[in-house]
């Protein structure tokens, strides 16, 4: 599969972030001052905001101050942050509580300390179920398999996709795509893929509803994963080329995909058409730092493949 940051269990936590982090229904629209990219310009907006608003939204606007240090690896500053908001959440509402417990959480996870993190993550869950704040809570099943994974993280999993599906909270929804994606890898990693296959091919079709790319060619790529699992070289073959062709009129390339149809290639017994793509895959790959300090064998015989 693709590994962090284009395996979505990590990409969502940085580009996905970006698309689909939550808020509540009857909380205010949070979104709109944020640009993920750009944590500094995102504190200027919402330091603006506190210009304007008091109460629960105050409190909110400081949480998600909070995240942009965070987000920064300014962990002491979210932290100091967070320490002020923390006394004033006993006349809250639950929108600003489950948001604290959220962002308080995420700090301590994007610093390592993620047996910290995962207590407060359930809290959020817990207290946004209660109070019915689905875009919260799914923002919450999407953050515990983060910091436990296995067995218990694809269950968190499996409860946000089960509550997204059935959300009409537009922010439950927006991040339906994505649960589903991770779910679908569970299955996946659990050899199930003939039960995979329509859940890759669910978060394909919602991921193409957004219109979001690379997302939805991602997805597509995972489909055919899935489909080279299954033995489906041909099918899956087909859509590789599809997608070379879409990288390729995007101006870009994509090295998995190279990967891939190297794989299907060398799989259908075409080795000489596969050295090729093999040697790209290890071309394009080999400059992802994170694949090459984390899977340095995968790379490797991606090289000799390819000579």
């Amino acid at each position: 599969m693709r590994p962090v940051p284009w395996d979505t269990r990590g990409f969502v936590a940085a580009a996905l972030a970006a698309a689909l982090a939550s808020s509540s229904v009857r909380a205010m629209d949070i979104e709109a001052y944020w640009e993920y990219a750009d944590p500094a310009a995102s504190e200027a907006r919402f330091r603006d905001l506190l210009l304007r608003v008091q109460g629960d939204e105050r409190l909110e606007a400081l949480t998600q101050i909070a995240r942009t240090w965070s987000l920064r690896r300014d962990f002491t500053q979210a932290h100091r942050l967070l320490d002020e908001v923390e006394p004033q959440l006993q006349q809250a509402g639950p929108a600003p509580r489950v948001r604290y417990l959220l962002e308080r959480g995420r700090t301590f996870n994007w610093a390592g300390e993620r047996e910290r993190a995962k207590p407060l993550f359930v809290q959020a869950w817990d207290l946004a179920t209660v109070h019915g704040l689905e875009g919260l809570a799914v923002d919450a099943a999407h953050m515990v398999p983060i910091v436990v994974g296995g067995a218990e993280g694809a269950e968190w999993t499996r409860r946000g996709v089960d509550l997204a599906r059935r959300s009409q909270d537009p922010k439950a929804r927006a991040m339906l795509p994505a649960l589903l994606n991770n779910h679908a890898w569970n299955l996946h990693d659990e050899g199930r893929y003939a039960e995979a296959l329509p859940v890759f091919r669910e978060a394909e079709a919602a991921w193409l509803a957004t219109g979001k790319q690379p997302q939805g060619r991602i997805a597509r790529w995972s489909v055919a994963r899935c489909l080279r699992s299954l033995g489906r070289f041909d099918e899956a073959l087909a859509t590789q080329r599809a997608l070379e062709q879409e990288w390729a009129a995007a101006g870009s390339v994509d090295g998995y995909v190279f990967e891939e149809l190297a794989e299907l290639l060398d799989a259908t017994g075409r080795v000489d058409e596969a050295k090729p793509y093999f040697r790209r895959a290890a071309e394009e790959l080999g400059k992802d730092a994170w694949l090459a300090k984390g899977a340095p064998q995968r790379l490797a015989r991606l090289r000799e493949r390819g000579n």
